[in-house]
């Protein structure tokens, strides 16, 4: 049976955003989808989120009917935790949905926060491991996430990108459908 994870940008929550719109879309199709509260969500690390992951999602659980979607910090999350998985486990794939490596118009206590999740190097190799389905979408208006992040996950991952108009860093909105598209 196909299941999502779901892991929410800084400062969100499992009721943010266009999250209820997938987990009730997903639902239709019989699909379970978990969405957590991760820990300090104002003040995120990267230890601290993916530890969380690794104790609430079951590794003898996942499988190729388990698909991975991140928003924002959540996409950095998900890559840092696949990249710990042992190499025999794969997964259906993963929508990153504004993702990023570097971000653009940060105040002071921001850039602290994100400084070890910018600098601290993700093995790409292991994490393409566990799958080669990777799909990214971004706006061309987000104003944290510069548009030519979306070259880096299609460089470092081999990503299908999706670019959206208007769309800002995807916190105001309430639904993207071609999320649904890869997780048929």
């Amino acid at each position: 049976m196909k299941k999502v994870y779901l892991i929410h940008c800084w400062g969100g929550d499992s009721e943010g955003e266009w999250y209820n719109w997938l987990k009730e879309e997903l639902a239709r199709k019989d699909i379970t989808v978990y969405i957590f509260d991760m820990p300090d969500t104002n003040n995120p690390k990267i230890e601290e989120w993916v530890k969380y992951m690794e104790k609430n999602i079951p590794t003898d659980s996942l499988d190729e009917e388990t698909y991975f979607v991140g928003h924002s910090i959540g996409c950095q999350t998900i890559m840092r935790f696949l990249e710990k998985l042992p190499k025999q486990k794969n997964i259906g794939g993963c929508v990153f949905v504004a993702g990023w490596f570097d971000l653009m118009n940060l105040n002071p206590a921001e850039i602290a926060i994100a400084h070890p999740w910018i600098n601290t190097k993700i093995d790409f190799a292991r994490i393409k491991r566990h799958t080669d389905n990777f799909t990214a979408i971004f706006s061309d208006d987000d104003p944290v996430v510069h548009i030519d992040e979306s070259k880096k996950f299609k460089d470092k991952l081999g990503a299908k990108i999706i670019i959206k108009k208007k769309q800002g860093h995807f916190d105001s909105i309430d639904k993207i459908p071609e999320i649904l598209k890869v997780i048929k």
